[in-house]
């Protein structure tokens, strides 16, 4: 009796014993076994890199490296940093290490994810020529940023990403973004209001954190441009939009370890309610536009994503999916990456006097006291110059991120499928190399005969992506940003306060981590 019963108990644990080695099985293939062939792959074409560990690849030595970072060395503050050497160095302390290390292409992995660290000049230029679709954009995106960039134009390759590149890029061609020009004169000029109020309230000056105020000018600008409703509308998306991607960023550098994002955390049960109340508000949008035939003629970009999610058919994307994912990627790309470009144009402009006097120079000159206008935008050489330089010392984006669909070949190297590619704009941007002893200083002279004459290699140059996934809406960040500088030149002069504290934050963009308060002074 004692036998049998002893036979049944056993075969009573058989079911979880089955099921613990089938889950140790497929986490074995999953984060050992595949991703090891992969880096065997790559390790014999001479690519070398840092030994991952098991389940969290190189995290732990991030970490470690991160830490002692922040015990040897105190961050100092104040605007005595401005001319401090790259950034990168404190944001990303693991990748300056290991590139002395391994040189200027290597492989490392976070969790699953084995990633090609890329700044060879040479690979650069072979991955943004190439145009096959064995190269796009890192599946994990929609997987770990689902909640904000879902299957959007951001996140998408083959034929959805056709389809919504086709559907999308046409409303940012120049001639569409020259209409834009008056409502970015209106939203403009809606910012400037409490600005000249408090100036004249205070004598003369005033002290201004002007972040939220470009935020705010940015979304109105792609609200009423894109979805023909002013800032007061779309002003609730806008601010969980915002919450969400801070709420992500603390996240980023788990991306990769399986299972992280279902965990019921608190960082992750504030991301999951953003996401559901992120999608009522856009599809309630979606759907008054559809039963308001009025606002179909000023709602182009809606009107578009509408009619696109009808015309495609996706099984891995709803037409609900493509409509909220495809929003979301236009609010997040069209107003976060120009308000912290320009944030970061007026902090330069603050701290180099003589490039702000020859900017409004310019303005003046060329506007002669005349409301703008695209040939006067056209006209306006300095300013797009300073603009460059921002987007060189601080582009919006920390990296250009591919990974290999099926196996590809890029310059000398096999990449074997599922490889993901990431090239770090910031270090490419201040390569001595490529653009010289002084390339952490901020001098915009240098893209006077345009980024042709600014570097030794134009391709490394990347503000807005390379390749065929480059940006579609970098036209319209480039006018927004000449005319929110030009009329801010025209009426204002600015300096730093002495409350800035130099330290650029990721926040999946690269912003200014405590702000840019500005004194501000109105012109007569």
């Amino acid at each position: 009796m004692e036998l049998v019963f002893s036979s049944l108990q056993w075969l009573s644990l058989l079911p979880p014993l089955l099921l613990f080695a089938l889950l140790f099985s497929y986490l074995c293939i999953i984060l050992w076994l595949r991703p090891e062939r992969l880096r065997r792959k790559l390790r014999s074409q001479g690519v070398k890199g840092p030994k991952p560990s098991f389940l969290f690849g190189n995290i732990p030595e991030m970490r470690r490296i991160q830490n002692q970072l922040a015990k040897s060395e105190k961050k100092q503050e104040g605007a005595n940093d401005l001319f401090s050497s790259n950034y990168v160095a404190t944001l990303f302390p693991y990748f300056l290490h290991w590139s002395r290390v391994y040189g200027s292409i290597y492989l490392y992995s976070t969790g699953s994810i084995q990633a090609l660290f890329v700044t060879d000049p040479d690979m650069v230029k072979d991955l943004a020529n190439c145009k096959s679709l064995d190269l796009g954009k890192p599946r994990y995106l929609q997987k770990e940023l689902g909640a904000l960039l879902g299957m959007g134009i951001l996140t998408s390759n083959g034929d959805l990403w056709a389809h919504q590149r086709k559907v999308i890029a046409p409303e940012f061609f120049m001639d569409k973004v020259k209409r834009m020009v008056n409502l970015m004169m209106e939203a403009a000029n809606a910012m400037f209001c409490p600005w000249e109020n408090k100036i004249e309230k205070e004598g003369g000056s005033a002290e201004m954190v002007v972040d939220e105020f470009l935020r705010n000018f940015s979304a109105d600008v792609i609200s009423r441009a894109s979805f023909g409703s002013n800032f007061s509308e779309g002003k609730e998306i806008f601010n969980k939009i915002r919450q969400l991607q801070v709420a992500m960023a603390k996240q980023n550098m788990l991306i990769g370890v399986p299972g992280s994002r279902y965990l019921p955390t608190k960082g992750n049960r504030e991301i999951w309610s953003l996401h559901k109340s992120i999608r009522n508000l856009i599809l309630n949008i979606a759907r008054r536009h559809e039963h308001d035939s009025e606002t179909c003629v000023n709602n182009d970009l809606l009107h578009s994503i509408v009619e696109g999610a009808k015309a495609g058919s996706f099984s891995s994307c709803t037409p609900e999916d493509f409509i909220v994912d495809n929003c979301k990627n236009i609010y997040f790309a069209g107003h976060e990456t120009t308000s912290t470009t320009a944030a970061w144009c007026l902090m330069l402009l603050a701290s180099h006097p003589k490039w702000q006097s020859c900017a409004r120079a310019e303005v003046l000159d060329v506007c002669q006291g005349n409301p703008l206008n695209t040939d006067m935008l056209r006209k306006l050489k300095t300013v797009t110059m300073v603009i460059q330089e921002a987007l060189r010392l601080y582009p919006p984006a920390a990296f250009v991120t591919r990974e290999a669909l099926n196996d590809i070949k890029l310059g000398s190297l096999n990449i074997p499928e599922g490889t993901n590619i990431r090239i770090p704009i910031a270090l490419a941007h201040r390569d001595p190399a490529i653009w010289g002893p002084n390339s952490d200083r901020f001098d915009p002279g240098r893209f006077a005969n345009g980024i042709t004459g600014a570097c030794k290699a134009p391709h490394m140059y990347m503000p807005f992506g390379v390749g065929t996934h480059t940006c579609a809406g970098q036209n319209l960040a480039m006018v927004e940003l000449k005319v929110v500088l030009s009329l801010l030149l025209s009426r204002f002069e600015f300096a730093l306060s002495l409350k800035y504290v130099h330290c650029p934050a990721f926040r999946l963009t690269i912003e200014p981590g405590k702000g840019v308060p500005l004194i501000l002074k109105k012109l007569d």
